[in-house]
C-alpha cells in the first residue's frame, strides 16, 4: 500500500509519515523543504529498510503545483492520502498582510480542495482509498485574531463532511475523514508568530497515531484528546458572542514572537 503525505517535513505530517512506514505503508513525501524530507526519508529508511520512500519538494499555495503533484502521482495508486499541509496567522485581521492571508487559503483550502477532487475520483474507480483532511478544533467556530486561519478549517471540515455523505449516499468504499486536533505541540505557533498556546498542548506523535487508527476503523471527524472533544461538545451549546470572546480571551495568552 502507498500513502501520499503533504505537510511530511515536520509536526502531524512527518508523525503520519513516520507511523505508516511502522505499518509497512510505502510513502509519498510532499513539503517545500527538501532538506528535511530527504532526512526524514534517511530516518525512516533506517528504521524501516523494507519501505520504499519517494520525497517531493513542492509549494503547495501554487495551484500548478497541486495539479502537478497529482499528474506524477497517480500513477502509482495511492491508497491513502494526507492532505495535512497548512499554517496559520495570527494578529487583528485588519493588520494582518492580505499576501500572507492569501497564501494561507491557497495551501490550507485550494490544496486540499484539488487533491482530494482530483484523487477522490481515482479512488471511486477503484472503489478503495482513504483520505484524510487536517482540519482542526478551529473548524467548529470563528477565531478571533486567527481569523483567516479559523475560517479556512471551517472550510475543510464542512468539505469533507459533504463529501462523506455523498460517499455513504452510494455505498462507496472509500472512507474520507477530517482530522480536528486542538493545539498541537509542533512548529506552526512559530509559522504563525506566537510563542506559545493558550491550552495545554498534546504530541505529534500521539495525534498521529490516533488519527490512523480512527481513518482504518472510519471515523468521519477525528478529535484526539478528551480535553479537546470536551472543548468542541461545550462550544455547540455556548451563545455565539460568549464563545467569540472565550476564543479570544484563548488566543490573547499566545504571546507574540519577539
Amino acid at each position: 500500500m502507498i500513502a501520499l503525505i503533504t505537510g511530511a517535513s515536520s509536526g502531524i505530517g512527518k508523525e503520519l509519515a513516520k507511523n505508516m512506514a511502522s505499518r509497512g505503508v510505502h510513502l509519498i513525501l510532499v513539503a517545500r523543504r527538501t532538506e528535511r524530507l530527504l532526512k526524514l526519508k534517511q530516518e525512516i529508511q533506517f528504521n524501516c529498510p523494507n519501505v520504499r520512500v519517494k520525497t517531493i519538494t513542492a509549494d503547495l499555495s501554487r495551484e500548478s503545483q497541486c495539479i502537478e503533484l497529482y499528474e506524477k502521482t497517480k500513477g502509482y495508486n495511492i491508497d491513502f492520502l494526507f492532505n495535512n499541509a497548512g499554517f496559520g496567522l495570527y494578529g487583528d485581521f485588519l493588520h494582518t498582510e492580505l499576501v500572507d492571508e492569501l497564501n494561507m487559503i491557497n495551501v490550507n483550502i485550494k490544496a486540499v480542495h484539488i487533491l482530494t477532487k482530483l484523487f477522490l475520483a481515482d479512488f471511486s474507480k477503484r472503489n478503495f482509498g482513504y483520505i484524510m483532511n487536517t482540519a482542526s478544533v478551529a473548524g467548529f467556530m470563528a477565531g478571533p485574531l486567527l481569523a483567516t486561519y479559523y475560517a479556512t478549517k471551517n472550510y475543510v471540515l464542512q468539505l469533507t463532511k459533504a463529501i462523506y455523505e455523498e460517499l455513504r449516499s452510494v455505498g462507496s468504499n472509500v472512507v474520507i475523514s477530517a482530522l480536528c486536533p486542538g493545539p498541537v505541540n509542533t512548529e506552526f505557533n512559530e509559522v504563525a508568530g506566537v510563542k506559545k498556546f493558550g491550552m495545554p498542548t498534546v504530541s505529534d506523535a500521539f495525534v498521529a497515531d490516533y488519527a490512523i487508527e480512527r481513518l482504518l476503523y472510519g471515523d468521519l471527524v477525528i478529535i484526539p484528546g478528551v480535553t479537546t472533544k470536551a472543548a468542541v461538545a461545550g462550544s455547540r451549546f455556548a451563545p455565539t458572542k460568549l464563545l467569540l470572546k472565550t476564543v479570544r480571551t484563548i488566543q490573547e495568552q499566545k504571546k507574540p514572537a519577539e
